[in-house]
């Protein structure tokens, strides 16, 4: 299939409507078939249990052009076990991870011709979600739910690409402790925007949020996990029961150890302790990994050796290795790589 003309090399992070979408409704105990729509648009009764009471939950994935032309992406099974994981904690209807991997599949190719090209730098973001739809006035759970895959082609997260940012230690709490931290619920995300918007005019790329309980331990920022290395090259992540279980920290977790020989430690990480680390990156879905080099806590600045200039050493071959693994330069651990054409 042809390729839409579409600039690539500087596509931003937004929102390009694509041919196709899948939605699923759940009505009566039951999910439908599901199909593929052309329509973008959403109509939903004034009530519904998402515009109400924020019933909503979402995931986020990327396909990609290998070196070889396939289309592919990367553990959608793992997406898919989060998005159960995230139903049954939000009284929702769970969307079997099957299916979930095969609307994803049946999704990407039929918006084949937005997928960028091999050595553009861009990838085709997904985007499930699930929603109340049923009119919902009392505080409880919706009684149906709409599920919903589109796709949106997109360049790198951060605009900066590789160049080290600067984040700061956030006042605000992410999450609390047995909270909601840890699944993609829209609110908690809705939550974070004043935060993020502050960072932003206060010249910050990003936050740094602490633990809420003691506000002394480092969880995460809005919208990716952290990963350290320290001096004698050993990767460091933070362990909290309120940090989203990222499915790329987890890999570059397994490339660290299984690709690169090198020790991980995933424990919970001080705030006073990040002066004494090498490196700081940010690894998510969107980001992949983004190196930190500056982190401002209340005017006391901590600069990484790594500077500001580039990507740490390590960080870098955590980066390279990867999204080689992604790209299919480099041979991928079985089950990592879900082809869809």
């Amino acid at each position: 299939m042809e390729k839409k003309n579409m600039d690539w090399a500087n596509l931003g992070f937004g929102y390009h409507e694509t041919d196709k979408r899948f939605v699923a409704n759940y009505k009566n105990g039951a999910w439908d078939e599901g199909a593929l729509i052309s329509d973008a648009s959403i109509t939903m009764n004034e009530c519904a249990g998402v515009l109400q009471y924020a019933q909503t939950c979402f995931e986020g994935l990327k396909a990609y052009t290998t070196e070889d032309g396939h289309i592919v992406t990367f553990r959608p099974d793992l997406n898919g076990q989060r998005m159960e994981d995230y139903c049954k904690r939000l009284e929702m209807p769970v969307f079997p991870k099957e299916r979930f991997v095969e609307a994803v599949t049946q999704t990407v190719a039929a918006n084949e011709a937005y997928v960028p090209p091999y050595g553009s730098g861009a990838t085709l973001y997904i985007r499930p979600y699930m929603f109340g739809s049923s009119a919902v006035i009392g505080v409880k759970p919706a009684e149906e739910y709409q599920f919903r895959i589109f796709t949106t082609p997109v360049g790198p997260y951060f605009k900066g690409g590789a160049k080290p940012l600067t984040i700061k230690v956030s006042d605000f709490d992410r999450a609390a402790p047995n909270g909601t931290g840890h699944i993609k619920a829209g609110l908690n995300y809705a939550m974070s925007l004043y935060a993020i918007v502050t960072a932003h005019e206060e010249g910050f790329d990003e936050n740094m949020y602490l633990d809420a309980g003691t506000r002394t331990y480092v969880e995460e920022t809005g919208g990716a996990n952290f990963l350290f290395v320290t001096k004698d090259n050993k990767i460091v992540t933070p362990k909290s029961d309120s940090i989203l279980p990222s499915i790329t920290r987890r890999s570059l977790v397994t490339v660290a150890k299984d690709y690169l020989g090198l020790e991980v430690e995933e424990r919970p990480v001080a705030l006073k302790e990040i002066e004494d680390f090498a490196e700081c990156g940010l690894c998510g879905t969107a980001a992949v990994i983004s190196p930190v080099g500056k982190v401002v806590d209340h005017g006391k600045e901590i600069v990484f050796p790594s500077g500001m200039t580039e990507m740490g050493p390590v960080t870098k071959k955590l980066y390279d290795t990867l999204t080689g693994i992604q790209m299919g330069r480099i041979e991928a651990p079985e089950g990592w790589i879900h082809v869809i054409k």
